[in-house]
Order: C-alpha cells, then structure tokens, then sequence
C-alpha cells in the first residue's frame, strides 16, 4: 500500500510507482518487459557481437564498437552479460550449440563443410557464421589459461552431440565397429581443429571437400565385397 496522503493538505508525494517499503505498485501503465523482448534483445547483443569479434578479435573489439554492432549502448549490453569476457563466452558457448544442432542432424562433417563454404565470396550470409567465433575461441586457447579453464566448462556440447550422433550412425549399421567411438569423436574433433587452424592461417581451402571426403569415408562401415 502506499503512503496516505490526507484529504486537503495540497501535498503530493512522488513515490515514482513505489511504496514506502520501495516496492513496486501493480498499476496497468507500468511498464513490463517481457521474455520474448528479452530474448530478443540477447539475441541482437550476440549476433552484432559475433560480428564484431570476427572482425577485430577480442582485444580488438572494444566496447564502443561492440555498440556500434549491436547498435545499443553499453549500459543495454552489460545489463545482459557482466563484462566483455562474459559476452564473449556466452557467444562461443551459443554457437557451439548451433553446431552441435547441425552435428546431430548431419555430423561432424558437415559442420566442416558449412566452414570451407564460408570462404566462398557467393555465401557471406551462409549460417555457419560460427567461423569466426571458432578462430577466435582457438587462438585465446592456446594464449590464456584463464580462458582455457572457463571454456573447458561450457565446450562439451560439441562433442556430446558428436558422440550421440556416431552412437545413432553405428546402431543404424552406417558407421565402422571395428574402432571404439569414443576414439572416433575424438579423431573427427582433431580434424576439425587442424580444419580451423588451416583456414586461420589463411590457406587456401577450395581443395580441401575431398580431404573432407576422405575423412567421412574413413569413419564409415566398410561394405564387404563378395
């Protein structure tokens, strides 16, 4: 309840919606946000951010360019993640889950092939926009153990869905027995480290679908000829 006022004293109190206690009152023209808006709003933080990172790396991307790229200010950015580290994070964190969205569809592989696809001039707006994030989150691996202990908690996804997907391919008689498929994740996540590195250091990448080719085969069941 808030503060009575008595009848005919001429004074109006401002309480700006809140009682004496500060809490809010329920009045219809209040403002509410709501969830959708929310979720909105999280999602242009991390898709400007995306694309700020893999433009300027993260030392590079300074918070008046992160404005700039999401279009809101930094007040609007940090009331959603605690600080530039955080943001970061939750962004490497998102799209590792949207590859790990395509590794259960249609593999490991074909996360390797939606990079290579990335470098071609005629697919800029190509989904597997992750690209840069993925540069990004292997070189700060390899230059700050800070960073390699905060990622090693959010990076499983990636390799869950891997492994659930290999499961699903065995059991469906499509993927080799003879080689444990723990051993198999790991081998088809070496490739694509080795695939990131590659494309980071700028080399050439438009010969590489039959290197990819090769590596789908080798994880494949091999049919017997009679």
């Amino acid at each position: 309840m808030g503060v009575p006022v008595p009848t005919g004293s001429g004074l109006a109190i401002r309480t700006y919606g809140l009682d004496i206690a500060g809490r809010y009152w329920d009045h219809p023209w209040m403002p509410r946000v709501s969830q959708d808006h929310l979720d909105a709003r999280r999602r242009q933080i991390l898709d400007g951010a995306r694309t700020c990172f893999a433009r300027y790396g993260y030392e590079g991307a300074t918070v008046r360019r992160l404005e700039e790229a999401t279009g809101l200010s930094r007040g609007a950015i940090f009331h959603h993640f605690r600080d530039k580290e955080s943001l970061f994070l939750a962004l490497a964190e998102d799209d590792a889950l949207r590859m790990a969205d395509v590794v259960a569809e249609q593999g490991l592989v074909q996360v390797m092939r939606d990079l290579l696809l990335v470098q071609e001039p005629s697919t800029e707006d190509h989904p597997a926009d992750w690209l840069g994030t993925r540069l990004e989150v292997s070189r700060r691996l390899r230059t700050d153990p800070e960073f390699r202990a905060r990622w090693a908690e959010r990076s499983s996804q990636l390799t869950k869905a891997t492994r659930e997907r290999l499961l699903r391919q065995r059991e469906a008689g499509n993927l080799r027995d003879d080689v444990d498929v723990d051993v198999l994740t790991s081998f088809l996540e070496l490739v694509l480290e080795g695939l990131v590195s590659h494309l980071a250091m700028g080399l050439p990448a438009d010969d590489l679908g039959p290197v990819l080719d090769v590596v789908e085969e080798t994880v494949r069941r091999r049919r017997r000829t009679s």
